[in-house]
């Protein structure tokens, strides 16, 4: 009986990782399966059962049995945004392709409101929620029973009780420890809340590895906020051991609001199969005329949506590269964009987190920050806190506000958003912002990595081993 178990895994470890080489997107990833499935059978095999699938399946298949009415609200939706669309040939170098990878347009008649860190953000976030007036989109990744949670449950709450329509979107496991009362008390006001179900479906029946990594709110139809934050004290500020928590959210009004609504309503349909009736009139920042798009990732499609999105941005730039992000792990089109953009003389700024929440993500960026070593690129460690914010400033118009961290899992696996903003003056408070947390960050110096301890450098290779399955 023992022989048979131990000669099917390793059957089942050899079949799978011939399945693994031919399915997994990346080399790096398909050699770290392979081997693992043929070399530890026992422990790889059912791993790979429920992390090891790098593409999402069913999304198609859930819009088939109502083509007809989405195709309809489709083409009605692009009839209305079409007077606030940047036409491809006025847009940056890099629009057209975006365009066409992320299905949506640059738009005009935008308003953008930098809003850092976690007081501010939802502090605006709530006074929004107070003024709705027909409905509320409440999607994050995270939401906790805490006090935040409960300032923001009671917000909800209240808004519906007067009659305005409110969903909740959430993921199973970013949200894991939200007790069933919290949803039963939103629920017994009359909010439609649900999870984000990545399960849904029989082929994601055993898969544990996609989620759902979006922030967004959109109330009315007509101001929308993206960014990094969830809903928890932590990113008040508030707990000790990261405190002060960094991060930056963004908020919106114009016509770009349609497009993240278009976003939030998509993921509540895969996880509800409702399609909430809501106002898709685009409506135009008033004194306002900011340039924006909001560009949405996920493993669904043929394409790595967010992995080209950084490269394309970052073979554009000509004079800056600014970026923050928790944790830096970045695939190889994404290093050679950086690489390159270094021997072009672009200044180059790196800044993650000197106090991590994952150790073994925290190290392996240390190869990567070596790899890049003596280009002229400058990294930093942020030291205060915890820094969670995923940014990106590119020369002096184009800004970036989103979700996406700089590591595989954003990049191939997680569902993610991110608002891009061309607009001058909208850079000059990124710029403002970048530079104070510059001022808050020591220098890391790439080549005195190599003077660390032998196990300190260990301990880096090994977490970079680990970095495409992570």
């Amino acid at each position: 009986m023992i022989t048979a178990i131990v000669t099917a895994f390793y059957v089942a470890g050899i079949a799978l990782a011939v399945h693994a080489a031919m399915t997994v997107r990346t080399s790096q990833g398909a050699v770290a399966w392979s081997v693992s499935l043929v070399t530890f059978p026992f422990v790889s095999v059912p791993a790979y059962l429920v992390l090891g699938r790098s593409r999402f399946e069913g999304g198609a298949e859930a819009f088939e049995g109502r083509r007809d009415e989405f195709e309809g609200l489709l083409a009605r939706i692009r009839q209305q945004m079409k007077p606030w669309e940047v036409p491809a040939g006025e847009g940056p170098s890099w629009h057209a392709a975006m365009a066409r990878l992320s299905g949506l347009d640059l738009t005009r008649g935008n308003r953008a409101q930098l809003l850092i860190n976690g007081e501010a953000t939802f502090d605006d976030i709530l006074a929004g929620i107070a003024g709705a007036e027909q409905y509320v989109l409440f999607q994050f990744y995270m939401i906790h029973d805490d006090g935040l949670g409960r300032r923001v449950k009671q917000a909800l709450i209240d808004r519906a009780r007067r009659g305005v329509r409110v969903y909740v979107l959430y993921d199973e496991i970013g949200s894991k420890g939200l007790p069933a009362a919290y949803a039963d008390e939103l629920r017994s006001a009359g909010v439609e809340v649900s999870s984000f179900k990545p399960t849904q479906g029989s082929r994601n029946r055993f898969q544990l590895n996609f989620r759902n990594h979006r922030k967004m709110v959109v109330v009315d139809g007509r101001v929308g906020w993206v960014g990094g934050h969830n809903v928890g004290d932590e990113y008040l500020g508030l707990d000790p051991d990261f405190s002060p928590w960094r991060d930056t959210h963004v908020r919106l009004e114009g016509p770009v609001v349609q497009q993240l609504q278009m976003v939030i309503l998509g993921d509540w349909y895969w996880a509800t199969r409702e399609l909430p009736d809501v106002n898709w009139v685009p409506t135009p920042a008033e004194g306002y005329d900011t340039t924006g798009m909001i560009f949405p990732f996920g493993p669904t499609g043929r394409f790595e949506s967010a992995s080209l999105f950084f490269v394309t941005a970052l073979n554009n730039a000509r004079e800056r590269i600014w970026l923050s992000a928790p944790y830096f792990v970045p695939d190889e089109a994404v290093m050679k964009a950086l690489q390159l953009a270094a021997l072009r003389g672009v200044d180059v700024r790196i800044v993650t987190t000197g106090k991590p929440d994952s150790q073994m993500v925290y190290l392996a960026a240390f190869h990567y920050i070596e790899e890049l070593g003596g280009l002229g690129i400058r990294f930093y460690e942020y030291k205060p806190g915890f820094l969670h914010e995923k940014v990106m400033l590119i020369d002096d118009e184009i800004s970036t506000v989103g979700t996406p961290n700089f590591d595989n899992r954003s990049f191939r696996l997680n569902f993610e958003v991110t608002a891009v903003i061309v607009d001058g003056d909208f850079a000059s408070e990124m710029e403002r912002m970048f530079e104070a947390d510059f001022a808050h960050a020591e220098v890391i110096e790439p080549g005195s990595l190599g003077d660390r301890p032998l196990w300190w450098r260990a301990a880096v290779k090994l977490s970079r081993l680990a970095a495409p399955v992570l």
